[in-house]
Formats: C-alpha cells, sequence, structure tokens
C-alpha cells in the first residue's frame, strides 16, 4: 500500500526543468531513500512534496487521513495533514529553549482556543501541561531531555540535528521528510542517528523519506531507493539493486560498486 504516489512531476525555473517528469510510489511504513549527487533535484523534489514549490506540472497525491493533492496543500497546513520534514540547513529557533522548540512543532494539535488562552481559562493549562508532557517525553526519546531548559544555539552540532528531529516528531506525523540528516555527523554520531531513526519510524509507525549522500546511513537504513540525476529519476530498486544498477555506477560511483 503506497502512502505517497507522484505522478509526471515537474518543476521548471526560468525554462530549466529541475524535476523532469517524475512518476513513483512510496510504500507505506517503510524508509525511502533519495540519492544522487549535489543539483540532481532531490531538494527541489521535497519542496515539492511539502509545498513550498509548486509543480510546473503533474501531481502529488497523499494517502494519509484523506487522500488530498499536493497542488492543493499549503506548507503551513502540512502538519494538520500529517506531514512534517527537517531541512538540509538546521532551522531552529536558536534564542529559545529546546523545550520551546519542541512545543512549536506540537502546535497543530493543540485544542485550546484563543480564547481560553487569553483568560487563562482551564482548557489552557490543561492543554499546556498536556504539551509539555508530550515534549519532555519526546526529548526523552532524543537524550535531550537533560538539556531542556538550555538555548537551542547552545547545543552541539548533532544534538541540533536531533532536536529538530524531535520537533518534527512533535507535530505526530505520518510521513516524516528528512532533508540530509546526518550532514556533518562524525561516524559515531551518524551511526546512533541511523539506530534512532529506525527505532522511531518502528514505534511511532511511520513512513520516511530521506535525502542523504552518507552511503553506508542509506544502505543500511532504506527499504527503497529512488536515484536522481539532472532532474530526472534515473534508477529505483532496493539498496542491494541499486548498488549494482549500471546506470548508478556509470553516473555517480565511477564504475565502482558501493562499498
Amino acid at each position: 500500500m503506497e502512502i505517497l504516489e507522484v505522478k509526471g512531476l515537474t518543476k521548471e525555473f526560468g525554462g530549466i526543468k529541475a524535476v523532469k517528469d517524475v512518476n513513483l510510489s512510496v510504500r507505506k511504513d517503510s524508509i525511502t531513500g533519495i540519492i544522487g549527487p549535489n543539483g540532481a533535484g532531490k531538494t527541489t523534489f521535497f519542496n515539492l512534496l511539502t509545498g513550498i514549490y509548486i509543480p510546473s506540472s503533474g501531481e502529488i497525491v497523499y494517502h494519509l487521513k484523506d487522500t488530498v493533492a499536493g497542488k492543493s496543500i499549503q506548507p503551513q497546513k502540512m502538519p494538520s495533514h500529517g506531514i512534517a520534514r527537517t531541512f538540509q540547513n538546521i532551522r531552529l529557533f536558536k534564542e529559545m529553549t529546546v523545550l520551546e522548540n519542541v512545543l512549536l512543532g506540537n502546535h497543530p494539535n493543540l485544542k485550546y482556543s484563543v480564547f481560553s488562552a487569553l483568560f487563562r481559562l482551564t482548557p489552557f493549562f490543561t492543554g499546556e501541561e498536556k504539551a509539555v508532557g508530550e515534549a519532555m517525553a519526546l526529548l526523552k526519546i532524543f537524550n535531550l531531555a537533560d538539556k531542556c531548559d538550555e538555548k537551542a544555539k547552545n547545543l552541539p552540532y548533532g544534538d541540533q540535528r536531533r532536536l529538530e528531529i524531535a520537533r518534527a516528531m512533535a507535530s505526530k506525523p505520518s510521513l516524516l521528510l528528512l532533508d540530509e540528516p546526518a550532514a556533518g555527523m562524525n561516524p559515531q554520531e551518524t551511526k546512533e542517528l541511523t539506530q534512532l531513526i529506525k527505532w522511531v519510524k518502528e514505534t511511532f509507525q511511520l513512513s520516511v523519506i530521506l535525502i542523504e549522500h552518507d552511503m553506508s546511513l542509506v544502505m543500511n537504513l532504506c527499504d527503497d531507493l529512488f536515484v536522481f540525476d539532472y532532474g530526472n529519476l534515473i534508477a529505483q530498486g532496493t539498496p542491494a539493486e541499486i548498488q549494482v544498477h549500471p546506470e548508478v555506477i556509470k553516473a555517480y560511483l565511477g564504475g565502482e560498486n558501493i562499498a
């Protein structure tokens, strides 16, 4: 069963096609990798999936609570449809605390009204208490609970990466998109991140799509891979199939298999 279908997706910038007539489907409850060199169209593809860019042509269909077309979803409404993402460049509110960042991610799930918040009525306090409890539970999972009162800018790089994922998880998504989650991490941090993504996927019953250049992470983590080259989808399959795919070897690996 698919959680996402892309049909004839194209995005042009001034006559240049960054994504060219892409057709693919993502299996529900899977971890799917998008790979390719810089400039291959991966982040543009992500931006199309999350409503930041509007397709020049084609269709994006999500099979979530309701089937919805990508063109009709604005970025700020993605969390309410069960879609969350992180970015290649970390985008935390760095002057806010770790806890406050995660609470912001939970905002779409708050049930109390503006009236209740303005006049400090019982639903406001009940909702805030629940939100803080859920945020602290997430921070514990991501080994950040002891740093909940620290400003995000003071965290080490690896912790900032984990905090961004925790904030995305706070919106309780069904589909999580991770844009180069291991960027800038050392080998030990990458290994820990790989295990964390697996655990989060299984525990929260998520579907995950990620862009990544670290081939060891991709091969150890993903169920399916899609390979982009100059905006074209040139290969798709399991990691084992992609390792020996002739077009992938020719385009990215200089004639050598992925180690």
